[in-house]
């Protein structure tokens, strides 16, 4: 039986609608207070008494109800919603207005208090009145839900708000469904809505909006510009709880700060630029400091202060350091001489430079006798015989003893000031010279130096005693001598005797040794003599002739077999490159050869032929790791479509460039990528089209091989060294191929990757070779700036670069790598290393370097730029040593220094295959010492074939690998003039 209610019961259920609740933000996927016009919801049975009525809300604006009223027909009477969408969310919100009349007041038996809301999941608009089934299942239940407040005549009219939620959704969308079973009630409103997270900034990170799928959800954030996480450390993202009310949840696990040269904007916020004039060192809380002393910068964001003009600041000292500048002169040198004793005090320089590690050196000049008085322009550098306490280098002090010094000489000392910027400035440092004249006598220096007898571990030495003026008598002698191999004075070793002769014990066999000896009397030590060469015997001379007859035929038969291995190869060698020579030209190709950029009219064509053009929205700069020449260089990543991401190296062109300025930035990129090998740095590609503009290159982790070796120095086996050098060989004999020279080789422009391949780059000072020509070279323009250390002679005082030139670079990057980063020449000035190299001074091998390495190291060193290796034989004998690893632990070579040991496989022509002195020098490249041949008698081949290393050493041949050459080619005469007796 239906029951019809009266107005007064409409009139309850449909009293004003009251404002939502709210948590956090939210999303509203359906409210039906902002519906106009009908909502249309399904009902079933089709008859059912669910009726859709209009109603006033709280402003007074009309909202569409439904109310339903059946309290004598428990039957199920459903209202289903129409579809509603889920976008992103895993778990809703539906918040129900409704009220509910009392049973009590109704007095029906049938009548309830609740009802059931219901859902269906589903991936689109698919339900019909009859699908899905009207039953539990397929719907879900969501709750049985109860009025907490009743309606009842007379009493106050309250509404109901329930909030549901629905978990764990999957499809796109869903239906809810609402069941009454005998209630009298009215659904003011419903509202389906979803919380989230709004963007948020803290902690110097942002934090997108996020949707909490469960109790917490975990967001991951970015740093704000200018901010930065640890590098390489991305453990430390930042990250912050979105609680599934919509509210953040505590605070961020960040480590996100301002990036160097930027400080706290807003708290926590942003970072702004540190302004001009100001600068911050180290990313961090900290704010942004006044710029040092003589420094300044007028770029905003800076993270350091360059110094004024003509103020620097050193390799060691920090970012915030004061910009300093050299001493000036010491003042006031006083002089107290004491026959040849003299003694240096000085007033401390006028200015210190506004630093506090001053130091001094003394630089002594010999200029001539008493009697001389020529220019000062005569005088010389003083020889190693003079001494001084403490050290003439790094002196603390204002005083220093000098003594060995000749009697009746005008003498010139230089005291010059440093500091730790010295080194920095372009000038020479502040010096001031004063002139002394010493006086007492001392003996003259002793003559007729020789051997007297020998054995294999001594020798017996005498020489003339020399005749003392002012009857002062000679007290005794000091011998000084030492392997030939070991020239310097740090090897020297002394020994005293009062008579004019002295035996000297414990030598090595078979070795040829360096003497000197001079006089002392009360005057002091007079000077050394004339350097003189002796031999101790070798081991076993006194064998018979039958082993020595022995060795010879065994020379014999190895020569034969030499000769027909190298007949052989000659042959096979000849009959492959007449195969390669003609299917070359059947293909058409042609070989590789490198193409000089600034020979293009338009350098932009350059750039679009030998560079790839990236779009800038594939790269993300990740942090700057230092600066270049036009700009800063970063680390970034490089993610171009259907390709893996990886990192890169970018270094960017600054604002504010001339067209000369990009031409010459770009032109390094039109350089590089022409190459492709494994031990040069790859381009990656650049952006032209867009501000600013980039060079991307390879990303190498263990950065620059100097500072590298310096941070793992010891690390390293011999192996591992050689292995290095074997790469930079491999890399610049690739560029020599391709007619290319580097003119800028040095361990600071190479790159070491994660596995110690090294790689050449830094193509700054680079230049193509002149073609078609057989000696190419490259003459720079007066003035260019040329790394002394590292350039060979002929670079520094003709501007011609070569290959040639490339190989004595190579030569001191050995010398670098393993002396693990050492600086060449140490703290020599840049016009003491012109002049030691101009005197045959080379570098010696580092400590436990072994002997072959330095031998190839001077190989590349020699004067005469023809002689040096070419990277294709430094290439093979680096192979060599890898592959026989027991080469590698001598440290300390036997004899003299051979100039070629790895690289010279080609036996010298035979002496008897030329018809004069004159031809056979020229044959083997020695026509330099014709003339001191022809003088020292050495006129015919016979008299030649029977030279030793004395001989040699008398004539003027002081170079080691000349002297290999010379008794080479001699040895081989000897060989053909006197076969060995074969024995059958």
């Amino acid at each position: 039986m239906e029951v019809r209610l009266g107005p007064w019961v409409r009139g309850l259920l449909i009293p004003l609608l009251l404002l939502s609740c709210c948590g956090g933000e939210e999303e509203v996927l359906m409210n039906t207070k902002l519906e106009t016009s009908d909502l249309r919801w399904t009902n079933y049975p089709t008859d059912s008494e669910w009726e859709e009525l209009s109603g006033l809300d709280d402003e007074m604006n009309s909202v569409r109800t439904y109310q339903i009223c059946t309290p004598d027909n428990p039957s199920s009477h459903w209202l289903r919603t129409r579809w509603i969408p889920r976008r992103a969310a895993t778990m809703l919100y539906v918040e129900i207005r409704f009220t509910m009349m009392e049973c009590s007041a109704l007095n029906q038996r049938h009548c309830k208090e609740t009802f059931n809301l219901f859902y269906y999941p589903s991936d689109s608009d698919e339900a019909t009145p009859s699908h899905p089934a009207w039953m539990e299942n397929p719907y879900t239940k969501v709750a049985t839900v109860a009025a907490d407040h009743l309606l009842r005549r007379g009493a106050e009219r309250r509404s109901n708000v329930k909030l549901l939620r629905l978990e764990r959704l999957s499809r796109a969308g869903l239906y809810l469904a609402f069941q009454s079973q005998g209630a009298c009630m009215a659904l003011l409103s419903v509202r389906a809505f979803y919380r989230k997270c709004p963007p948020l900034r803290r902690g110097f990170a942002a934090f997108p909006e996020t949707i909490p799928h469960a109790l917490v959800e975990q967001a991951q954030g970015v740093c704000v510009e200018n901010a930065m996480t640890p590098p390489g450390d991305q453990s430390k993202l930042p990250s912050m709880l979105c609680g599934q009310d919509g509210q953040w949840v505590g605070q961020p696990t960040s480590s996100c700060s301002c990036r160097p040269g930027y400080e706290a904007g807003e708290p926590d916020v942003r970072c702004r630029a540190c302004p001009s004039g100001r600068f911050k060192a180290a990313s961090g809380p900290g704010g942004c400091s006044q710029c040092p002393a003589n420094s300044n910068t007028r770029v905003p964001g800076s993270a350091y202060c360059p110094c004024l003009s003509d103020f620097y600041r050193a390799d060691s000292d920090p970012p915030q350091a004061a910009c300093t500048r050299p001493p000036s002169a010491p003042r006031s040198i006083m002089t107290q001489i004491n026959d040849t004793t003299v003694t240096l005090e000085w007033s401390e320089p006028l200015e210190r430079g506004g630093r506090s590690d001053l130091t001094y050196r003394v630089v002594c000049f010999t200029c001539g006798t008493s009697t001389s008085k020529g220019p000062v322009e005569s005088c010389s550098l003083c020889d190693d015989s003079i001494l001084y306490r403490p050290p003439q280098r790094g002196l603390t002090q204002r005083r220093v003893i000098i003594w060995g010094l000749r009697p009746h000489t005008r003498y010139a000392f230089t005291i010059q000031s440093l500091n730790g910027v010295t080194p920095l400035s372009q000038s020479e440092p502040a010096s001031t010279r004063t002139y002394v004249t010493t006086s007492m006598d001392v003996p003259p220096p002793v003559s007729g130096l020789k051997r007297a007898a020998a054995t294999e571990t001594s020798m017996s030495l005498e020489w003339n005693i020399p005749v003392v003026q002012n009857q002062h008598n000679v007290l005794d002698y000091q011998v000084r001598y030492s392997p030939k191999h070991g020239e310097g004075t740090g090897q020297w070793q002394y020994v005293s005797t009062r008579s004019s002769s002295v035996v000297l014990t414990s030598l090595q066999q078979a070795t040829q040794y360096q003497v000197q000896v001079r006089a002392r009397s009360q005057a002091g030590y007079g000077s050394f003599s004339v350097l003189n060469y002796v031999n101790t015997k070798p081991d076993g001379a006194g064998h018979t002739q039958l082993v020595v007859t022995a060795a010879l035929v065994a020379m014999g038969i190895l020569l034969l077999i030499a000769v027909a291995v190298i007949a052989v190869y000659c042959y096979r060698r000849r009959r492959r490159d007449e195969e390669d020579k003609a299917g070359h030209y059947q293909m058409g190709q042609t070989i590789k050869v490198y193409i000089d950029p600034f020979t293009y009219e338009d350098p932009n064509e350059a750039v679009r032929e030998f560079a790839k053009e990236i779009n800038a929205s594939f790269v993300k700069i990740e942090e700057v790791i230092g600066a270049g020449e036009f700009g800063e260089v970063c680390r970034g990543r490089l993610r171009i479509p259907g390709q893996k991401e990886n990192y890169v190296a970018i270094k960017t062109l600054k604002g504010g460039y001339t067209e000369k300025q990009r031409r010459d930035f770009l032109s390094e990129a039109s350089i590089m990528g022409q190459f492709q090998h494994p031990n040069i740095i790859h381009l990656e590609g650049v952006i032209t089209t867009s501000c600013p503009v980039m060079i991307l290159t390879e990303f190498m982790e263990n950065g620059a091989l100097d500072s590298f070796l310096r941070l793992n120095d010891g690390q390293f086996t011999t192996i591992q060294l050689v292995g290095m050098l074997r790469g930079i060989a491999a890399g610049m004999k690739y560029l020599s191929e391709m007619s290319f020279v580097h003119r800028d080789l040095a361990a600071r422009n190479i790159l070491v990757n994660s596995n110690l391949v090294c790689k050449v780059s830094d193509f700054g000072l680079s230049r193509v070779l002149t073609e078609n020509s057989s000696d190419p070279t490259y003459t720079s323009s007066l003035g260019g700036k040329i790394p002394i250390r590292w350039t060979a002679p002929e670079a520094i005082a003709f501007r011609k670069f070569t290959s040639a030139s490339d190989a004595w670079s190579y030569g001191i990057v050995m010398w670098e790598v393993m002396s693990y980063g050492e600086r060449p020449y140490w703290d020599m000035s840049n016009q003491d290393v012109i002049n030691a190299i101009e005197q045959d001074y080379r570098l010696p091998p580092p400590p436990d370097c072994p002997s072959s390495l330095h031998a190839l190291m001077l190989d590349c060193w020699q004067k005469e730029r023809t002689d040096r290796p070419r990277f294709s034989e430094v290439v093979s004998a680096l192979d060599r040593l890898i592959r026989n690893p027991v080469s590698l632990k001598a440290t300390h070579p036997d004899g003299p220094s051979p100039s070629q040991p790895l690289l010279d496989q080609r036996v010298p022509p035979p002496l008897s295959a030329c018809g004069s002195v004159s031809e056979w020098l020229q044959a083997i490249k020695m026509e330099r010492y014709e003339q001191s041949f022809l003088q020292a008698g050495f006129s015919n081949l016979d008299v030649v074939s029977q030279l030793s290393t004395e001989d040699l050493l008398r004539v003027g041949v002081t170079l080691a690998g000349h002297q290999r050459k010379i008794l080479s080619s001699i040895q081989t005469l000897r060989i053909h003039k006197d076969p060995p007796t074969v024995l059958y």
